[in-house]
């Protein structure tokens, strides 16, 4: 049976048309960088839930969910209209295996995200923990336009405070940019401009976490196995982590 908190919301952020992070003050149970919950709230007559990916890390107290409103969506378009003070019910037990407390040992980790499936990567780069595991950090975010390359205050914290560990490269499929690689991760990895920019190659030295669109999970998945790493389970330690966001 969950247990729900009655959360408030402090912040209803919204980065583009349909790309919006509430934040909420909220008890909930201790967790790990990478896990999601649920939110839940009454829609006619009927407590409706989904599965939202924390994207603050475990010591920061505001809970932070990145989400996409669907249009006709039941849920995200009655999320997105949330205002400050207004309540939602938050499930206090996080789950999920996109944590760090999985993973074989390894130098370099790549994490690879397409839209709001970035949210458990900045949960885990918030942490101190990810740091003293490897070596060198590279966080790919892929999207469809410069405007939903979001959290941008938080990446370049980031930076600056792990300049010599961590690189992070936006890719931009539909719009030209000066800065980010043009079209899709997969095109990214078997040209080696993700790695020339990362600095480090994608080689059985690293763990590869994917998170986002089912097809870029499923397309980097094979060229990754191409390449002669293999999908980690704990029965059998391997090269990749994933999550789909659908």
């Amino acid at each position: 049976m969950t247990k729900w908190s009655e959360g408030r919301v402090i912040e209803n952020k919204q980065w583009t048309e349909n790309l919006h992070s509430i934040r909420v003050d909220a008890a909930i149970d201790a967790f790990d960088a990478g896990q999601f919950t649920r939110l839940a709230m009454e829609i006619d007559g009927e407590e409706v839930s989904r599965p939202f990916s924390l994207v603050n890390a475990p010591a920061e107290k505001t809970l932070d969910f990145y989400f996409i409103e669907v249009p006709g969506g039941v849920f995200s378009t009655k999320l997105a209209k949330l205002k400050a003070g207004d309540s939602i019910q938050v499930a206090t037990k996080a789950t999920g295996l996109l944590t760090l407390k999985q993973l074989p040992p390894a130098q370099k980790l790549f994490l690879l995200a397409t839209g709001t499936g970035i949210g458990p990567f900045l949960s885990i780069i918030k942490t101190s923990d990810v740091w003293q595991q490897f070596e060198r950090i590279s966080l790919v975010h892929a999207v469809r336009f410069t405007k939903e390359l979001t959290y941008q205050q938080t990446i370049r914290s980031i930076a600056e405070n792990h300049s010599h560990q961590f690189s992070y490269i936006p890719i931009v499929s539909r719009e030209p940019s000066d800065y980010a690689i043009p079209g899709r991760i997969p095109a990214a990895i078997m040209d080696k401009q993700l790695e020339l920019r990362a600095g480090a190659q994608i080689d059985s030295d690293c763990h590869v976490m994917l998170c986002g669109n089912p097809d870029m999970v499923q397309d980097t998945m094979d060229v990754l196995i191409q390449r002669g790493l293999k999908k980690h389970s704990r029965r059998e330690p391997g090269h990749i982590s994933i999550e789909k966001y659908w």
